[in-house]
């Protein structure tokens, strides 16, 4: 598979939690870093994750805001 965005970040599922109708996917990017996606159950079944199975957090924003203290 190819995608055109380029914030890719690979890493290893940590944790599938379903809900009702939405699942919270966390991927441990390394360095102390994990990523947390909201997808659909649906989804999650489509793409046969699960822990400790590799998986890209794939990021495409329209906007970046930036805050200060």
């Amino acid at each position: 598979m190819k995608i055109s965005a380029r914030n890719r970040l690979k890493g290893k599922i940590v944790e599938v939690k379903k809900g009702a109708t939405t699942a919270h996917v966390r991927i441990d990017i390394g360095g102390g870093s994990i990523v947390t996606s909201s997808i659909t159950n649906e989804a999650v079944d489509e793409l046969g994750l699960a822990v400790g199975g590799d998986a890209y957090a794939v990021v495409k924003a329209s906007d970046v805001m930036v805050a200060v203290d």
